[in-house]
């Protein structure tokens, strides 16, 4: 794919300086604007590489390898793949979408860590929690969960992406449990319970006193506020959603793909910078995922600060694996599973296909762009300056 004309990392470059002397970042914040500002820039250093067959070379810089930046997914996307492809299932996948109300994405903002982590843990309980009453499933799932934060216009949307086999293991462990052909699990129930799961492990952030409030917020340090702030929540109906099951293992492949290591705004979407402004395309999405494409324009300081929104405490985990799926005893699950479903083994994808998609991600970064026969071999080290802080 080639290098997108305009980028984040241009904006960084041409505003960055005053955005940041006008505004007041976390420390987070600015390691993730500097990280953009200088990726694959003589500042990281990096390699001279050339052409096996015809001597061409070309400079190489190090990528920054920060997880905001729209440049570095590629590589770590093709790495997650390739080992999800092992993990994959030979049974129908759902994809479920699990989003808070608008209400709650300033106090999100202002509380990610607290907040965005109940967000993920309560999404797993009320799966697990539903899947396990024989009413509806009676088995235990596997599944992972992948936060987003942001919607197509960059503001903060926070929601959660979770992609699951279509059954699970029964409680003795004895067989597996299929879904209704084409249904996986009440939506109307799930959203209930993820309401009162949320809204109870709330209330228990801000009786333990682990919630901050600022300026427009400032007024729920009150007790009597904050309940008062929660009431209406609790008679909303939140917004959960299931999916049509994916046509099988190779569209979940394609689904991790998109969703897993997805940044705010790809560099792609970008469609002009000038006069301090930047236009970007966006989707504006209407009820049951359809959606009109568009644009929209903003100040290049506006932009910035959308794309901050989304700068995620550090060593914040937005993809977890959760039930027969976590990390501790994931093996011995599959093992299990693959066991008990043999005879739909066929469904699986070609064993190689997880090394395929590596490669295919990865190609452009080997393969001589002028020939197009040849490798590109590293043949001398570009050493970083001392200082690029």
């Amino acid at each position: 794919m080639p290098r997108p004309a305009l980028e984040v990392a241009g904006i960084v470059r041409q505003y960055g300086d005053s955005f940041r002397a006008t505004r007041r970042l976390s420390k987070a914040q600015r390691r993730v604007l500097r990280a953009i500002e200088l990726c694959r820039t003589a500042a990281l250093g990096g390699h001279v590489e050339q052409c096996s067959h015809c001597d061409h070379q070309r400079i190489a810089y190090n990528s920054c390898r920060n997880r905001h930046c729209p440049k570095c997914q590629n590589a770590e996307r093709a790495r997650w793949l390739a080992r999800r492809k092992a993990e994959l299932l030979p049974v129908p996948y759902f994809h479920v979408v699990f989003t808070i109300p608008a209400q709650l994405n300033s106090l999100a903002l202002q509380n990610q860590r607290v907040v965005y982590g109940i967000l993920l843990r309560t999404v797993t309980k009320a799966l697990l929690t539903i899947a396990r009453d024989p009413k509806h499933l009676g088995a235990d799932l596997g599944f992972f969960a992948i936060l987003h934060t942001w919607g197509q216009n960059l503001l903060d949307h926070p929601h959660v992406h979770c992609a699951i086999p279509g059954g699970g293991l029964s409680p003795d462990r004895s067989r597996w449990i299929p879904c209704r052909t084409g249904f996986f699990l009440p939506v109307r129930v799930l959203s209930r319970l993820f309401r009162r799961l949320f809204l109870d492990a709330l209330q228990s952030a801000f009786d333990r006193k682990r919630l901050d409030f600022f300026g427009d917020l400032a007024h729920l340090r009150d007790p009597r506020q904050f309940r008062d702030f929660l009431r209406p929540l609790r008679r909303a109906e939140w917004v959960v959603y299931s999916k049509p099951p994916f046509g099988g293992p190779n569209q979940v492949l394609e689904y991790l793909g998109r969703y897993t290591h997805r940044v705010a705004i790809s560099n792609h979407r970008i469609l002009d910078i000038a006069e301090g402004r930047v236009t970007f395309q966006y989707k504006n999405y209407r009820a049951h995922g359809q959606s009109q494409s568009g644009k929209m324009t903003v100040s290049a300081h506006e932009f910035l600060r959308r794309f901050l929104l989304h700068t995620l405490p550090d060593r914040f985990q937005r993809i977890r694996h959760c039930g027969f799926l976590a990390n501790r005893h994931r093996r011995r699950n599959l093992d299990l599973c693959r066991r008990l479903l043999t005879p739909a083994a066929g469904l699986l994808p070609p064993a190689e296909h997880g090394a395929e998609i590596l490669q295919a991600l990865t190609v452009a970064f080997t393969r001589c762009p002028v020939c197009k026969k040849g490798e590109m071999v590293r043949i001398r080290l570009l050493p970083a300056p001392w200082n690029t802080s």
